[in-house]
């Protein structure tokens, strides 16, 4: 199963969100839709209506920038990251 590193400000977000989370998902946004699935809400946190991240999501599979399409293997590390954006 991939390995989902979340951000802490999704914490308090979704009640019961733990750190990481395995799943067994053969790309990012099928990983995405099962995050949906236990914490309805994550997919339009994270991603546009259409197909693609937010513009401040960043995900990384295995230290490598990702994008909803980019495959997993089943010991993928995936890193969700929110950027910081002000002045």
């Amino acid at each position: 199963m991939a390995e989902l590193h979340l951000p802490t400000t999704l914490k308090p977000l979704f009640a019961d969100l733990p750190r990481r989370v395995a799943v067994e998902a053969s790309t990012v946004v099928e990983a995405i839709e099962k995050l949906d699935q236990n914490w309805p809400g994550m997919r339009s946190r994270l991603c546009e209506p259409g197909p693609a991240l937010r513009r401040h999501i960043h995900v990384y599979v295995d230290q490598e920038r990702a994008t909803l399409d980019t495959p997993l293997a089943k010991d993928s590390r995936v890193d969700v990251i929110t950027a910081i954006t002000g002045g």
